[in-house]
C-alpha cells in the first residue's frame, strides 16, 4: 500500500506503519491524515497532548506581508485559506468547535512612513492575495472600524485592516483533532511515553519506560524536543540546527465582541476569542532561566495591551502561560524526509506559523512518505536546514 508497509518486523515484535513523536499541532494533523490514508499509527508524547507550545492561548493566524512575493509566502497563503475548510470538516466530524474565525487583523500606523509602506502593501495584495474563488484585501483606513479598537493615540496615521488573517482557539483545535483520532481503530495514542532514541537502520524506537517499537516510518514532531532526538541522526554540524524560544502570553476576561479583528502592533497580539476571553501575547525570549514561568516581561506585554485597547484596562487576567517554541536555524519550518534516513521525516521548527500551516505540511510529508514528492518551499526542507547548519 505505502512505503511504510515495506518494514521488516522481528518475530513477535509489535510494529506500526507510522510512529508520530509529539502530540502538538504538527503531530496531530500528521497522525490524522495518515490514519485516514489507512496507515496504522502510534502517536506518542513524553507528557500529554498539547503539553508543549501548541497548548498555548494566543491562536493568531497571521499572513506574511504581500510584498516581495515568494514561494514561502505563496505556500502560507494557500495553507491559511485551506485551513478554513479543514477545520469546518473536522468540526462537522467531531462536534467540537475549534474557535476558528476569519476575523482579520488591524495594524496601527503611528508614523507617516508606516502609512506609505502600507499603501504599497495594499497594492501588492491586489495581485497576490487571491485565488480563483476568493480575494483578500490589505485595506488602509483613516479610522478604526470600531472606536477604541485600537486606541486612537496608537494610529496617528490610520491603520491597516488585513482581511486575510484569522484566529482559532489552540486547545480547542487540539481537542478536536484528538477526538477525530480516537474514532479511528488504526490509531493508538500513548501519553507519558518519552522517546529515548530512534534507530532508523533497525526501524526501531526506544522509549523511556524500557519498551521499544518497530516502525515503517517515523515522523519527529515533538517541538523543541525534536532537535535533541535529531542530533544523533545528523552528520557533524558547525551550528545548532534549532533552538528553543520562550513565549509568554495571557488570557483576559473582557466584554469584547469575539468578531473583532486581531490587533497587531510592534510584536503585540490582542486576540478576541469566544466566551468573553481575549488572548494577549507574546514575548520571544532566546535566553531564560525557567521555560515555564511567567514574569515581568509578561506584565509589560499586558500593560501595553491595556493601553492599545482601552476596553481591556480593567479586564482581569484569568491565565498566565509560558512555553517553548521550536525555531529551526533559518526560522522556517523544517519538514520532510531526512536526507540520510529514508524512514525518518521531520515536522518541526514552525516557531510562530505552525497552526496556520501544519495541516498543509502534514499532507506534503505524507505524500513524500507514500512515494510522491514533497511540494514545499526549498527553504523548508531538511537538507536546506542541514546545509545552513554547516553540514560537513
Amino acid at each position: 500500500m505505502t512505503d511504510a508497509d515495506s518494514r521488516v518486523k522481528a518475530a513477535g515484535q509489535p510494529g506500526v506503519d507510522l510512529l508520530v513523536v509529539g502530540g502538538g499541532i504538527m503531530g496531530l494533523w500528521t497522525a490524522l491524515f495518515a490514519a485516514r490514508d489507512g496507515f496504522s499509527v502510534r502517536l506518542v508524547d513524553r507528557k500529554a497532548i498539547g503539553a508543549g507550545a501548541s497548548g498555548g492561548v494566543l491562536g493568531a493566524l497571521m499572513p506574511h506581508l504581500p510584498d516581495r512575493w515568494n514561494a514561502k509566502k505563496a505556500f502560507q497563503l494557500a495553507a491559511l485559506i485551506s485551513l478554513e475548510t479543514e477545520i469546518a470538516e473536522l468540526e462537522a466530524e467531531t462536534g467540537f468547535s475549534a474557535g476558528y474565525r476569519r476575523s482579520g487583523r488591524l495594524i496601527p500606523l503611528p508614523k507617516p512612513h508606516n502609512r506609505d509602506i502600507a499603501l504599497g502593501h495594499s497594492r501588492d495584495a491586489l495581485s497576490v492575495w487571491n485565488t480563483p474563488d476568493r480575494t483578500f484585501s490589505f485595506e488602509v483606513l483613516d479610522a478604526a472600524p470600531v472606536a477604541g479598537w485600537p486606541a486612537e493615540a496608537a494610529m496617528a496615521h490610520g491603520l491597516v485592516h488585513d482581511h486575510l488573517a484569522a484566529r482559532l482557539a489552540p486547545r480547542s483545535l487540539l481537542a478536536a483533532l484528538r477526538a477525530a483520532l480516537e474514532t479511528l481503530p488504526n490509531v493508538t495514542i500513548a501519553e507519558g511515553v518519552g522517546v529515548e532514541a530512534i534507530e532508523p537502520a533497525a526501524g526501531l524506537a526506544r522509549f523511556d519506560d524500557g519498551t521499544s517499537l518497530r516502525f515503517g516510518h517515523c515522523v519527529l514532531a515533538a517541538g523543541v524536543e525534536t532537535f535533541g532526538l535529531l542530533a544523533p541522526l545528523n552528520p557533524p554540524l558547525t551550528k545548532p540546527i534549532g533552538a528553543a524560544v520562550k513565549g509568554q502570553a495571557a488570557l483576559l476576561k473582557a466584554a469584547v465582541d469575539p468578531a473583532l479583528p486581531v490587533i497587531f502592533a510592534d510584536g503585540l497580539y490582542i486576540v478576541p476569542h469566544e466566551n468573553g476571553l481575549v488572548a494577549i501575547g507574546s514575548t520571544s525570549e532566546n535566553s531564560f532561566a525557567d521555560p515555564l514561568a511567567t514574569d515581568g516581561l509578561l506584565d509589560t506585554v499586558i500593560d501595553k495591551a491595556r493601553r492599545m485597547a482601552p476596553v481591556l484596562a480593567e479586564a482581569p487576567v484569568v491565565e498566565r502561560w509560558a512555553g517553548l517554541r521550536p525555531k529551526a536555524i533559518g526560522r522556517e519550518p523544517m519538514v520532510g524526509r531526512h536526507p540520510d534516513h529514508v524512514n525518518v521525516s521531520l515536522m518541526t521548527g514552525g516557531f510562530k506559523v505552525s497552526f496556520g500551516m501544519a495541516h498543509a505540511l502534514a499532507r506534503q510529508v505524507l505524500n513524500e512518505i507514500k512515494g510522491g514528492t514533497l511540494d514545499v518551499p526549498p527553504s523548508f526542507t531538511v537538507a536546506t536546514h542541514l546545509e545552513e547548519a554547516g553540514r560537513d
